[in-house]
């Protein structure tokens, strides 16, 4: 025979929410394998917040440029470029706050990458200055110097690394240039722009022989640098040092920052991480200017470098003029740089330098027995959860059982996922989230169970009921679950800190939720109702029809239904003495009069309610008319009543 296209098919959703499951576990297990020994590696346990594991903790003492006094409004305005710039790096449960007024606090769970412990460090002041002067990375060579002095060329490479002492008194002769034992910080002439050579002094050039930029302390960055003033610094990768003139164009000036890959000017693609700048109106002017000086200029003077924190991390000749404020910072970017420069240009410098005081590994604030003592509540809640549910529903607990049980793998898996892919931790919060979660995804299969026994109560098949239970329940699933998730979404928009975590948990167990119900336990139910001990409503099944109060009916063909005919005696019985109409009961009936009640204080079927006006005329006739004749009491009589339809005591439908 063939199926009728309509036909459910549970198999199909339990196989699809398998492959998802498999799927989810899968990814775990993949990740592990191929990111172990990397700093941001997947576990397969999920990642824990502060108030749990602990992590580091990192106190700046703030600094101005100029030396001037830092204010509160200062540290204010920090914290929070702090704050986003930790967020936007995908840490989450960071704790940012001052510490008397001065200091800040910047507390990081778990073992931050280097990149994001940069983020705090680093103020990310961001200048472009014009390139004056330009060498190899290494020191000066006093040997040189000294041949120089006797007007000869040296002969070969020295044999020995000269000493900081030789190297000092070789930088002092060389930029020494009037011969009077001091250094001078003071240009000759009044410079006309940041690109004019007058900047480099006799202090300038002595710190540019002096650095030596093949050392990685060197190149750490960090250091404070006056906008007003030239400056040496150092490339990214120690391939170069450079003098500076005054800062150009302040970081400040940038509006938009993006990491990607960078162009040629014929369009193809690099493949160098580059971040590309946008600037706001102000900075367009002024860049513009800019580059059409350095147009004008030799080598290396025509070249401008991008200087973040005193190192300078892009230097570019000027082809053309940038007059659309669009420019681009290369350099040797690995994704992970490149997202981390534009996250601290996006969100802006910070006001301040920083130093370092200390930088620790702190405990938990609440430590493992806390977290134990959650999981303890957690694991009471289910399984109070669960004998309630095999008290009230019997076998229809197993089934909510299992729900439970796909439920946890889901939210388990997903929140540990998430751990490695965006940096999501579980704090205190959460997990009473997810312990809140159990109730929730309780509520949905009471819901649907009451559903299915209300339409086992009306009369109704067991397969039938199913179907027709989850249709009444499903829009009630769907508008408790909506109002939870609107609920966690708000509060974590309007919350923060721990409160944001207790709604994360939430707002995705409801999802999860709604997922298994639709793909777990309404599939299992419409299988269950196919075998014996539930489709037969067998007692311990949670679907008796009997335990339920269902009224008994048999199959009369073409798809009807009556009451049994071992009962039908007795409820026309009842209904005769219920009365039907509007006065007081019949006489010799005690049941109410109204005809929409019958017994137990339901509400009378339609056909019920034709059966019981026919018993009424019945027995009004009977009333009305002389005392029977023996006869028509015998035994043909009645089998003769059995046999008319109209009778009350016939078995056929009412």
């Amino acid at each position: 025979m063939a199926k009728r296209p309509n036909q459910p098919r549970p198999g199909r959703k339990l196989i699809f929410l398998a492959v998802v499951i498999i799927a989810l576990i899968g990814s775990l297990v993949a990740g592990v394998q191929l990111t172990k020994g990397q700093e941001d590696a997947a576990s397969l346990a999920p990642k824990l917040a502060l108030d749990l594991e602990g992590g580091t903790q990192l106190i700046l003492t703030p600094k101005t440029t100029d030396n001037s006094q830092v204010t509160q409004k200062d540290v204010e305005q920090a914290i929070e470029v702090i704050r986003q710039r930790v967020d936007a790096s995908g840490v989450s449960e960071a704790e940012i706050t001052s510490q008397g007024g001065q200091n800040i606090v910047v507390s990081l769970p778990g073992q931050p990458s280097e990149e994001t412990l940069n983020l705090v460090r680093e103020s990310a002041q961001l200048r472009f200055r014009p390139v004056l002067a330009a060498g190899a990375p290494g020191t000066i060579d006093p040997a040189a110097v000294a041949a120089a002095e006797k007007g000869e060329q040296p002969t070969a490479q020295p044999t020995t690394k000269p000493t900081a002492d030789e190297i000092k008194a070789a930088a002092m002769k060389a930029a020494d240039t009037d011969g009077d034992g001091k250094l001078s910080d003071t240009p000759a002439t009044e410079p006309a722009n940041s690109s004019d050579p007058a900047w480099i002094t006799e202090q300038v050039n002595y710190d540019f022989y002096t650095l030596d930029c093949t050392d990685p302390a060197n190149r750490t960055g960090g250091s404070t640098d006056d906008p007003a003033k030239p400056m040496v610094s150092c490339s990214q990768d120690g391939s170069q040092k450079f003098i500076l003139g005054p800062a150009a164009l302040e970081g400040t000036a940038v509006k938009t920052a993006t990491a990607g890959i960078g162009q040629n000017s014929q369009g193809m693609s690099t493949g160098q991480w580059v971040v590309s700048l946008q600037l706001n109106g102000e900075g367009t002017k002024t860049f513009a200017e800019f580059s059409q000086r350095l147009l004008t200029l030799q080598e290396p003077r025509n070249q401008f470098a991008v200087v973040l924190d005193g190192l300078v991390v892009s230097n570019a000749r000027m082809n053309d003029a940038i007059l659309d404020g669009r420019a681009q910072i290369s350099g040797n970017f690995t994704q992970a740089t490149a997202n981390q420069l534009a996250n601290q240009l996006n969100f802006g410098s910070l006001p301040l330098n920083f130093e370092v005081q200390s930088e620790d590994q702190i405990s938990a604030t609440l430590g493992s027995e806390q977290l134990a003592r959650g999981v303890l509540a957690g694991i009471i809640g289910v399984i109070l959860v669960v004998l309630y549910m095999i008290w009230q529903y019997h076998g229809l607990g197993v089934v909510s059982i299992a729900s439970l049980v796909a439920a946890g793998i889901l939210n388990y898996g997903v929140i540990a996922l998430l751990s490695w892919t965006i940096g999501y931790r579980l704090s205190l919060p959460g997990v009473v989230g997810l312990i809140v979660a159990v109730g929730i995804t309780a509520d949905s299969f009471i819901v649907y169970f009451e559903r299915i026994r209300d339409e086992v109560r009306e009369g109704r098949v067991l397969s039938a009921a199913v179907e027709r239970g989850w249709d009444r329940a499903r829009r009630t699933i769907l508008a408790s679950d909506a109002v939870n998730f609107l609920a966690a979404v708000v509060l974590y928009f309007l919350a923060v800190g721990g409160v944001q975590g207790f709604a994360f948990t939430l707002g995705l167990t409801t999802l999860i939720d709604l997922v298994v119900v639709m793909l777990f336990t309404h599939p299992v139910m419409q299988l269950l109702v196919r075998t014996k001990f539930f489709g037969e409503g067998h007692r311990f099944s949670g679907l008796e029809p009997k335990s339920l109060g269902a009224t008994s009916m048999t199959y009369r063909g073409r798809g009807r239904f009556a009451p049994a005919p071992a009962r039908a005696a007795a409820r026309d019985k009842a209904l005769v003495g219920a009365g039907v109409g509007t006065g007081g009961a019949l006489p010799g009936g005690t049941g109410p009069a109204s005809p929409e009640e019958a017994g137990e204080g339901r509400r009378l079927t339609i056909a019920e309610r034709r059966a019981a006006e026919r018993a009424r005329q019945r027995a009004e006739e009977t009333a009305a008319s002389p005392g029977p004749d023996p006869a028509d009491t015998g035994p043909d009589a009645a089998a003769a009543d059995q046999d008319d339809p109209q009778s009350p005591n016939a078995g056929g439908e009412r």
